[in-house]
């Protein structure tokens, strides 16, 4: 029974771990300019100064197949903060370490690559 035991804390309390995700050099957008077809077929050229401006609508990554994954509050305020310091006015891109839940990823760190 001990051994039982010891097996399922093992894996719990390896579990946390197995479900972190990183994403290297991920295009960063912010949610609103991410559902114009336009802008998601283009992430690159999606300047910097129009992400600030829509800050309020949350920030995200697109993934290779083009799915746009958005970050939790926490992830938000890691962007808004790196973007006010950044000196690139364009090709926004990111690593974020997170854990991803549906179409969210709640981030535990997040910079611009």
């Amino acid at each position: 029974m001990k051994k039982l035991i010891l097996a399922i804390l093992a894996v719990a309390a390896v579990s946390p771990a197995l479900l972190a995700e990183t994403w290297k050099n991920a295009s960063l957008m912010d949610s609103m300019c991410a559902a114009k077809a336009d802008v998601k077929s283009n992430p690159d050229a999606h300047p910097t100064k129009c992400a600030i401006q829509c800050q309020k609508s949350g920030y995200g990554i697109l993934t290779p197949d083009g799915t746009f994954l958005k970050f939790d509050a926490a992830g938000n305020t890691q962007v808004q903060a790196a973007l006010k310091t950044t000196k690139k006015t364009d090709h926004l891109h990111v690593t974020v370490d997170g854990e991803r839940k549906g179409d969210e990823i709640l981030v535990k760190s997040v910079s611009l690559d």
